[in-house]
């Protein structure tokens, strides 16, 4: 089959295109976050991290990737949200290679066919494909962390905008693929995005700071996909109206935890989130801010 390269599209925008400079920026950002002690949560089975542009988000998604123990990875599953294209399921990706200014990743064509093949799947066009950034975000991260572990290949799927029985299916699908040790998850997502340009001024409380009113909010929702509650997750979203991007990867994986362990009573998972932040701090309505969290999924 002939290659199909998805080309990094973000470079030069969302995160620096020179390889050298970028691989200085994630072995900062790595060596920060793997000082840290306390926010160890290793092996990660699965992370969340966020995708925003990496002056923003890139410190704490390290906090995520430092989880990782890449040595016996197979293959990374990505499972980003779609920002520009309505899907009604999910989507898989032609291409053969993405690239990343540190080198390219291959994807697994043969779990693809294998997803392919449960007709529950249908594929994104190339330029779907390239205009979509919350798989891209996490591409340079992969290709760093993997870097000794060149036959790791990735598994990239677009999540469209799924009703809470459809990331039952998928979670269901993917379930034996997160049981895997040789698997590794990465979602992605953002957390709250508040102010008006993004439509969402909801606040917990008037008494504090809307800042604080937010971190308030987002670790509601933080709390309860740590207790892996997929019910109370989307109860928490619609009264809520939470601006999580990622909502409906993280469903994804909160149903396929859910899946695995009904059927393996030794899947003990234990997921806790190693770092929050926020790229303001919103002090007045006219002010904006996003959210950005990490978390880490270990099995015990």
């Amino acid at each position: 089959m002939s290659s199909i390269v998805r080309e990094a599209s973000h470079a030069g925008s969302w995160y620096d295109e020179g390889g050298a400079r970028l691989e200085s920026q994630l072995d900062g950002w790595l060596a920060a976050a793997n000082s840290d002690a306390d926010s160890n949560h290793t092996p990660a089975r699965a992370i969340i991290a966020p995708h925003a542009g990496y002056s923003y988000s890139g410190p704490t998604a390290a906090f995520a990737y430092k989880q990782i123990i890449p040595d016996n990875v197979q293959r990374v599953f990505i499972l980003g949200p779609s920002h520009h294209v309505y899907l009604k399921g999910c989507a898989l990706s032609r291409c053969t290679e993405y690239a990343t200014p540190l080198g390219n990743l291959k994807l697994d064509a043969a779990i693809i066919a294998e997803l392919n093949a449960t007709q529950s799947f249908e594929f994104m066009t190339k330029s779907v494909d390239e205009e979509e950034h919350s798989i891209e975000m996490h591409l340079p991260y992969i290709r760093k962390v993997f870097n000794k572990n060149a036959n790791a290949t990735i598994v990239p799927i677009l999540v469209g905008a799924l009703a809470t029985e459809k990331e039952a299916v998928y979670g269901k699908i993917l379930a034996p693929y997160l049981a895997n040790p040789a698997n590794i998850f990465v979602v992605s997502s953002d957390f709250c995005h508040w102010g008006s340009r993004f439509n969402y001024t909801y606040t917990t409380s008037s008494q504090v700071p809307i800042h604080e009113s937010i971190n308030i909010l987002d670790h509601q929702g933080m709390a309860l996909i740590e207790r892996l509650d997929c019910d109370g997750f989307a109860a928490y979203l619609k009264s809520t109206k939470n601006t999580i991007c990622g909502r409906h990867p993280i469903g994804v994986l909160l149903q396929a935890i859910r899946a695995v362990r009904t059927t393996d009573t030794a899947f003990q998972p234990n997921l806790k989130f190693v770092k929050y932040a926020q790229s303001s701090a919103c002090k007045t309505q006219r002010d904006s801010s996003v959210s950005y969290a990490s978390a880490s999924l270990r099995v015990d």
